[in-house]
């Protein structure tokens, strides 16, 4: 079975775990391990195993993209010409390389991806219109739209129903 897609078995304080940390992944493994009533040391070997299982990706920091100063969000749907697996996967490698490219996802049916990007400003946009799209001879269409205010923005992944609702917080 394919790593990537093989499922891993949490139990109850695994997505206690989860939980706790997608809201603040700063917790110290005390901390951590309080919220979620187990033990450190168990606390501490739970979260090494999440880690090594690829479950946990990696623990960032999200900073306010408003506080950073001016910059502009786009949302651009792109149409490929030819859309054979080896030409879908050169330009996804494109795009994820580009630092401008802040997700990318490939869409079925409709366009062939959906790129959310972040730019400081319409010259870098256009910059990367022509590093991404137009220097691409396989690029047929790209379809974009700006972000006039970000009304949510979310990180966390919803975690089995056998935990709680989709819409418990903490």
């Amino acid at each position: 079975m394919d790593e990537v897609n093989e499922k891993i078995e949490l139990d109850a304080v695994d997505l206690r775990i989860l939980s706790a940390l997608q809201d603040d992944a700063a917790l110290s493994n005390l901390e951590l391990a309080a919220a979620v009533h187990t033990s450190p040391a168990t606390c501490l070997r739970r979260v090494k195993r999440l880690v090594d299982t690829g479950v946990i990706e990696r623990r960032v920091a999200i900073l306010s993209p408003e506080r950073m100063g001016p910059s502009l969000t786009v949302f651009a749907e792109i149409t490929l010409d030819r859309q054979g697996a080896e030409h879908l996967v050169a330009f996804e490698s494109r795009a994820v390389a580009d630092p401008a490219v802040q997700q990318c996802h490939r869409v079925s049916p409709g366009p062939d991806f959906i790129l959310m990007l972040q730019v400081a400003d319409m010259p870098a946009w256009d910059a990367v219109v022509n590093r991404l799209f137009t220097q691409d001879a396989n690029v047929r269409n790209v379809k974009s739209f700006f972000s006039v205010r970000r009304a949510k923005f979310e990180t966390k992944v919803l975690l089995p129903a056998t935990f709680g609702s989709p819409t418990r917080s903490g």
